[in-house]
Formats: structure tokens, sequence, C-alpha cells
């Protein structure tokens, strides 16, 4: 079967992408998940979860992903040697948490760092908090409250050439996104009906002080050839978590997770608000439920980090980071992958 790389809005069933030639695994020693991975003082540095093994039985909340603490790796050169520089930051530690530490990120400005991270709080909504350190390897200290006016989870920050930093953030399901309107907590589910506009990831402009907001969280629109919205009922299209932007050429990559399709999809804008349109896949799903990603360039090449559940033998609360190359075509379209491995 020939590869084919995802440049319209046609998703072709028959059609997987390259094999990688080489892929990376980031820790044979932690299962770990949702990678953001960053360039802070030379070196390369993945922020991603912690799962381990609590228990707790799945089901479509991800109540299983009940993960407590972060952990900050680094590597000089990839394929190189990767060090885990031990516990970041641990749940207890933050005053205001409940449950389930997801996906974090984070980033530098005038030499200090920022992990940004989402957890329930003790009333079980899912807010975004903050943590600061003199170090991009951590430990970490939270400060006492989440950044008032953030809700979901999933957050990314993402610095332009400008430097203005924007977070963007959010997921449906057990992400609570659809209990959220107009910055007001609903308590319950409200999706759109499958003909809709689908629900949208959040972007905030950030304050100077790296750790509030400077306006509301505006919609990120992801749309159609034809500058229509992406439905609510277009699975394998449509934003469910894990957003992340990088820049390339002047252009601006929105890339997610379709959830319960499982790829990781990307969309293009001229600026970081968007609208974003919509142009393929970039990764086909990978071994286990979920897949969370991030892109970074890295001694003159281009990245892709993400999660599967192949260490473990398939079991979806318990992943493994995984790295390889990047490509963007000469078109400035993404060359999509499969990295499907099968233990």
């Amino acid at each position: 079967m020939p590869d084919e790389v995802a440049t319209n809005d046609s998703i072709v069933a028959d059609t997987i992408g390259r094999t990688p030639d080489v892929v990376y695994t980031l820790s044979s020693k932690l299962y770990t998940a949702d990678p953001s991975a960053h360039v802070f003082e030379g070196k390369l540095y993945v922020y991603p979860s912690h799962d381990f093994e609590s228990g707790i039985p799945e089901d479509d909340l991800g109540s299983h992903f009940n993960m407590e603490d972060y952990h900050v790796f680094s590597m000089d050169s990839v394929g190189g040697e990767v060090t885990d520089h031990g516990l970041a930051l641990h749940i207890d530690d933050v005053p205001w948490a409940g449950r389930q530490m997801w996906a974090p990120d984070a980033a530098e400005k005038e030499g200090e760092y920022f992990l940004y991270f989402p957890v329930k709080d003790k009333k079980d909504i899912f807010h975004i908090g903050v943590a600061k350190s003199d170090s991009p390897a951590g430990p970490f200290k939270a400060l006492d409250l989440p950044i008032e006016g953030s809700y979901s989870m999933d957050p990314a920050v993402f610095e332009d050439t400008d430097g203005r930093y924007y977070m963007y953030f959010g997921g449906i399901w057990g992400g609570q996104l659809q209990q959220w309107k107009d910055g007001k907590y609903l308590g319950e589910d409200q999706y759109p009906t499958d003909d809709e506009p689908a629900i949208a990831p959040k972007i905030a402009l950030m304050n100077d002080d790296m750790v509030s907001f400077a306006e509301e969280p505006k919609d990120v629109l992801v749309l159609d050839k034809n500058g229509d919205p992406i439905k609510a009922g277009d699975n394998a299209r449509r934003f469910f978590e894990a957003a992340w932007v990088h820049r390339y050429n002047d252009t601006y990559y929105l890339s997610y997770s379709t959830g319960d399709t499982h790829n990781i999809a990307y969309a293009i804008a001229d600026n970081p608000y968007g609208p974003f349109t919509y142009q393929g896949v970039i990764l086909d799903p990978v071994l286990g439920w979920t897949n969370h990603h991030s892109i970074v360039e890295y001694q003159g090449k281009w990245w892709l980090f993400f999660h599967d559940s192949s260490m473990s033998g398939g079991k979806t609360h318990l992943r493994s980071v995984k790295m390889t190359e990047l490509i963007h075509n000469p078109d400035g379209t993404i060359l999509r992958m499969n990295a499907f491995v099968e233990n």
C-alpha cells in the first residue's frame, strides 16, 4: 500500500501514513504520557504526565487516569542518554488540588520556568494550575490557586516570535469542556448536535507574569476547506483534546487529538487565534485508546512526541512516550505517519 500525505479534507479509510525510520522511547522505567517538549538551555526537555496502576476501574471519563505527580526528562541529543530529574511536583503539594494530574506543559521567561498542569479541585472540577522553578528540571513550587478564568485541561503555552505567550487548552468528555459556556460552569454536559459546529479549544493571551490571563479565553475555530466550521459529528476531524501550536515558515499549525477516532490531526492559520483550516492527519492511531503529542524543533530538525501503550502490552492507562522526526513537505503540509507498534 503506498504512503499518502493527507493534504485535503477527505480522510481515506484505506490509506495509512509512512512508517517512521526511527522511533525513540523516552523511558523504560516509568510509564509516561502526554509529552510536552521544549528546548531550554540548549537541551531538549520533556514534560509528561506520569501513569501508574491506581486500581480505579476504566470508564469513558478517564477515572483510571489517576495520576499524582510529574517527572521532568532531558537529553542533550536525540537518541542519546535521557535523564530523569526525579519528582518535579506532587499533588499533595498543590493546596487546591483534589485528584487527577493530567497533561502538563512548561514555559520559560526571563530565566524563570513555569509548569502548567490541569488537576481537579476538591469539587471535582478541572482547572489549570501553575508552579514555578528557577530550573527547567524543577522541582516546582505550586501557587496557592489555579489560574483565574481557567478550566478544563491540556494547557499548551506557545511563545510567538514577538515575545507574546498564549495558552491553548480544553478537552471534551472527561476534560469537561462541554460543561462550560461563556466562562461559566454548567455542572452538566451540553454537547452540540452532530450538524452543529464542534466544541472548540480555547486560547488566552498570557499576562507578563505568566501566571494569569490577559483576556477572557476565546474559541479557536477549525474550519473545512470551504470555510465552514468542522461539525461535532465529524469525529475523524473535530477537536477532542491535546491542542498544540507550532510556527513554521510564518504559518501557525494547530495540531490536536481527535479522541475516539484516535488521529493526531492539524490545521493552519496566519495568526495564533485562527481560524485554522483543516489540512489532514499527522499521526495515525497508535496502540492504546489515547494519543497526545507535541512538536518541537531541535538541532535543525523537527520532532514529534507522542505516546502509546506498547510498553504495557496495550493497557490504555499505562503508556510510554515516543519521539520521531516530523517532516514538513515543501508545500508546507506535514508528512503523515503511522507508528503503530504492537507488543
